[in-house]
């Protein structure tokens, strides 16, 4: 998983820069990229073939180089073009209504439906009838029904959100933002027209920019040790959700913080690390894992 992750990453950040290079109005040689990015020629035709399939992109009879339809230039915004990389360079993990989707991307409207928080590992074809309800439903603001977990909900919807592998809505209910993992809702069969509803601007603040699913829950800092073998993944990026480096100490291990709205935001990450890396402050929440993964291993 660790190894798709990072291959996931690698082409999403290519495919980015790529595109922000387009944007501008670059004329990009297959070549310079590839020498770039260090990767060989026939990877970065592929990247240019992927694009093709939703951009306008031209290629001069000359030179061989690619560049953007000039109708298209400085209309991408740089999160279109982070969502767009991410999108198209992961193409099964969201649902494929139609060859249009990840062309809508570049509409605005994409940008209230869709969001990705994290990389992302579910297939989600099996979600296309709930997905094309809801995202109707967030574009025309309109309340809609569907069952969860067994029981009638209806609700204000938000946004569709991929957070670390799993899909759910954000959507409104009794006044409380809330959190509904697509998986478990099923739609009802009857025909109901729900009423309308104008929405919260900030709600739709705290879906942007809140980089978890736990809506408006008090963060709380938790303080980690980074052992020196792995020391240099976290200096290179943030891997924890809102991640610094307190102190880097004599023999290479890194004191970071990181501030989370739940414990379930850390704590996968964490396992993934073991034993490389180890929660120091609060004490009780480095026993719960290992409590928990003793329990796993007793199981196994």
């Amino acid at each position: 998983m660790k190894q798709n992750s990072s291959t996931h990453e690698r082409l999403a950040d290519r495919l980015a820069n790529i595109l922000t290079l387009l944007n501008i109005g670059s004329h990009l040689s297959s070549k310079e990229l590839a020498d770039q990015f260090g990767v060989n020629n026939r990877t970065i035709m592929r990247d240019f073939d992927r694009l093709s399939s939703y951009l306008p992109l031209q290629q001069d009879e000359i030179t061989k180089k690619y560049y953007l339809e000039q109708s298209y230039l400085g209309r991408i915004s740089h999160k279109d073009i982070r969502n767009f990389a991410e999108l198209s360079g992961i193409s099964d993990l969201y649902p494929n209504l139609d060859m249009s989707f990840l062309r809508e991307l570049l509409d605005s409207r994409a940008n209230q439906v869709y969001s990705t928080k994290g990389h992302s590992f579910e297939d989600s074809t099996q979600f296309i009838d709930i997905f094309k309800k809801l995202s109707q439903a967030i574009l025309e603001h309109r309340q809609t029904g569907f069952l969860y977990k067994g029981e009638s909900r209806v609700v204000q919807p938000y946004r569709l959100i991929n957070h670390h592998g799993s899909w759910y809505l954000a959507a409104v209910r009794k006044e409380q933002l809330r959190t509904y993992r697509i998986s478990h809702i099923q739609l009802t069969h009857f025909s109901h027209e729900y009423p309308k509803f104008i929405p919260d601007p900030n709600i739709l603040k705290l879906v942007e920019d809140d980089d978890s699913i736990w809506f408006g829950q008090d963060k709380q800092e938790i303080i980690l040790s980074i052992d020196t073998r792995v020391a240099f993944y976290f200096k290179q990026r943030s891997i924890l959700p809102e991640q610094q480096i307190v102190k880097e100490l004599g023999d290479g291990s890194l004191i970071v913080s990181s501030k989370i709205n739940h414990d379930m935001q850390l704590l996968p990450l964490i396992r993934f690390w073991i034993p490389h890396v180890k929660i120091i402050n609060p004490e009780g929440l480095q026993e719960e894992l290992e409590i928990s993964l003793k329990e796993y291993l007793d199981l196994s």
